[in-house]
């Protein structure tokens, strides 16, 4: 094995393309891992931490680094040169005069080509994150931080300035939103509608907006908070702005709110204002009691999938009845001839998951069945896993926790890990059920089934050597319009031996029904 570096001074790409250009190297010739970075020092630093960069370099915050581990020296020289290749091909795009026009550098510039432009995306190194965000709202912009690793303080600093003065601040670390239309970040195609979203989480965004979307309705806006807005701290800031804008849309008929449970004086501030809106409100604190939650025109429920369910209906006029924990009859009939495939020794369920809301959601459900569920994001503390590494019984792993990405992209881009973690579950003669979530759209991997499927493969013949059979459950987290087709991406899924449900939730309690009582 051979592990190389190499600095391209003076060039700058956004998290997200870095992390797309990062798997695009990883699939070369002899390369067994890749990541490029802006070099900052806590880039660095988390190389350091993963392996990746065998000792620490000076930060250099405005060149990009690339990391390569591969099988011989030759194969990591040449996929340096390969990708710095990549990074530095000159653009094709010519303007009218056959000049080429130069991609602006500041947001000063990005204003002078696009002068009604009024919302900035900022995908920078965090300890950057700030600045940029503080200097587009001074020039009257809204602002997504897709950026994380920015402090409370500055938080709170930018959402006061933006609320003070009639704008929004969406994150930092907002991974997801659908604004006017417009997928942004790792965020789905969906159809326009009448139905408005706020989500303190990603992936708890994208499961209802998919959801809706499979139902036949839509999204006016979907605005994503980050995840610290609902603190004491921040005090829910964004999404009391975001509430005071759906109220006001005229276009909007139903509010949806997502969130784990907020600060209990967060909460009260928000459904006071949700209150205030007049209109049909469908409240989703994953973990708080529905009742707790439902008054006067707002409905608390219990999963994604029920709050997607409740929002539809509200939008169409009917009724929202009373929904049920009991598996739908087409996921049940599936559980005794699952049972009966496996052996005396296959008892646990092992949930993969690249969302960390399908993990919490998955943690609750699975948790009401089984007696107790380990996870590297634990309910309880006593159930956190002693080695993230390594399943205890029931297992739920967010991968795409910071301890996993180190030095890696996401794990919607980069299957590689969860891949290895299926096969090694697959060697162990306790898994019963392997749990996944696929997630679609844009900024995800453009194949998610074809990089899963070997993975699955390889898996049921491990235990088909040891005379045992592994049940995988699963979903898909997408809709008919996203690049990956969704229809195609399911049917290779089910090819592959796959059972398929239509949700994170109904996925979860099908894996426990599956194994309870073993």
């Amino acid at each position: 094995m051979a592990t190389a570096q190499r600095i391209i001074k003076n060039l700058y790409r956004d998290s997200v393309s870095l992390m797309q250009f990062s798997e695009k190297v990883r699939e070369l010739d002899g390369i067994r891992q890749a990541s490029a970075v802006m070099a900052t020092e806590n880039n660095i630093s988390l190389l350091v931490e993963a392996g990746l960069l065998l000792q620490s370099v000076p930060a250099s915050p405005n060149d990009l680094m690339i990391v390569v581990d591969g099988k011989d020296g030759a194969s990591v020289d040449a996929a340096l040169e390969q990708a710095e290749a990549m990074l530095k091909a000159k653009p094709t795009n010519m303007g009218d005069s056959g000049v080429q026009n130069m991609p602006p550098r500041s947001i000063e510039m990005g204003l002078e080509t696009m002068p009604a432009a009024n919302f900035v995306l900022i995908s920078t190194p965090g300890e950057y994150a700030a600045a940029e965000a503080r200097k587009a709202l001074h020039l009257g912009l809204h602002v997504m931080m897709f950026s994380d690793n920015v402090s409370i303080e500055e938080e709170i600093s930018l959402k006061q300035y933006a609320k003070n003065n009639n704008l929004l601040v969406m994150g930092p670390d907002c991974g997801t939103a659908i604004i006017n239309g417009v997928p942004l970040g790792f965020a789905n195609v969906v159809r326009r509608g009448d139905i408005g979203v706020i989500a303190a989480s990603g992936t708890g965004l994208q499961q209802v907006t998919c959801l809706i979307d499979r139902l036949g309705g839509g999204i006016t806006q979907a605005i994503g908070t980050g995840g610290h807005d609902l603190k004491s701290e921040v005090g829910g800031i964004t999404m009391l702005q975001g509430i005071e804008a759906l109220a006001a849309d005229p276009k909007t008929k139903v509010i949806l709110l997502v969130s784990k449970p907020p600060s209990p004086d967060v909460m009260k501030k928000v459904l006071e204002k949700a209150e205030e809106s007049g209109k049909p409100v469908v409240a989703i604190f994953i973990g708080a009691e529905p009742a707790n939650v439902t008054q006067a025109n707002i409905i608390g429920v219990k999963t994604l999938e029920d709050a997607a369910v409740a929002a539809m209906n509200l939008s169409q006029g009917k009724q929202v009845g009373v929904f049920s924990n009991a598996l739908p009859a087409e996921y049940a009939s599936l559980v005794e001839p699952s049972t009966k495939k496996l052996i005396q020794t296959q008892k646990y369920v092992r949930a993969l998951f690249s969302g960390g809301t399908f993990c919490y959601e998955n943690l609750l459900l699975m948790s009401e069945l089984l007696a107790c569920v380990y996870s590297n994001i634990p309910l309880k503390k006593e159930y956190k896993l002693k080695d993230v590494w390594k399943s205890t019984e029931h297992t739920a792993i967010d991968l795409g926790d910071d301890l996993f990405t180190q030095g890696r992209p996401h794990p919607m881009i980069d299957f590689r890990l969860r891949n290895d973690r299926i096969i090694q579950e697959a060697k162990d003669p306790s898994t019963a059920v392997i749990l996944l979530d696929v997630v679609l759209g844009h900024g995800s991997n453009m194949n998610p089934a074809g990089e899963l499927i070997p993975a699955i493969l390889q898996a049921q013949k491990i235990a088909a050597e040891a005379n045992r059979q592994i049940i995988f459950v699963g979903f898909v987290c997408g809709t008919s319009t996203d690049p990956q087709n969704l229809t195609r991406q399911e049917e290779l899924l089910r090819d592959a031996g796959v059972i398929l449900t239509k949700s994170n939730a109904q996925a979860a309690r099908l894996a426990a029904a599956i194994v309870s009582g073993r």
